[in-house]
């Protein structure tokens, strides 16, 4: 599971894809409807929250936005009671990410991948405001 920190924007068609998936399923992790991945790391920052499922819903709801921009036919009636506050990411897991998305696009989609080579300033996704810091502390870092 990856819930990316980074913009869907950059994600190719089968991240985006996986994403949304990753998403519902961390979803149902919080709503405590699984027992798989309780205690993935990678819903450690929603658990820290008082009230997760609006957070995690505001970010369903922009991955929908990307797929649907993109022409993906999501069911936005998945997404529940969103919110417009933001969570916290900081800069060194945006880095770390995008480090890791250019490795796994550089043989799945060339394209994109060259695509992402032009960018200057890394986005957070819209649910997430940048702080200064290193990778963040639940993150399982297995690339460099």
């Amino acid at each position: 599971m990856r819930l990316w920190s980074i913009h869907p924007k950059y994600l190719d068609s089968k991240g985006l894809v996986a994403l949304w998936r990753e998403a519902l399923l961390a979803k149902k992790v919080l709503q405590g409807r699984t027992r798989k991945y309780r205690n993935h790391p990678q819903t450690e920052r929603f658990k820290e929250l008082d009230k997760p499922l609006p957070f995690i819903n505001s970010y369903l709801l922009y991955v929908w936005k990307e797929a649907d921009e993109r022409g993906y036919n999501f069911d936005k009636r998945r997404i529940g009671k969103t919110t417009p506050k933001k969570m916290k990411v900081s800069k060194g897991q945006l880095e770390y990410e995008f480090r890791h998305l250019k490795r796994k696009l550089k043989t799945r989609a060339p394209g994109k991948y060259r695509g992402l080579l032009k960018v200057k300033k890394i986005e957070a996704h819209p649910v997430f405001v940048v702080k200064k810091g290193p990778v963040e502390s639940w993150e399982k870092q297995g690339y460099p």
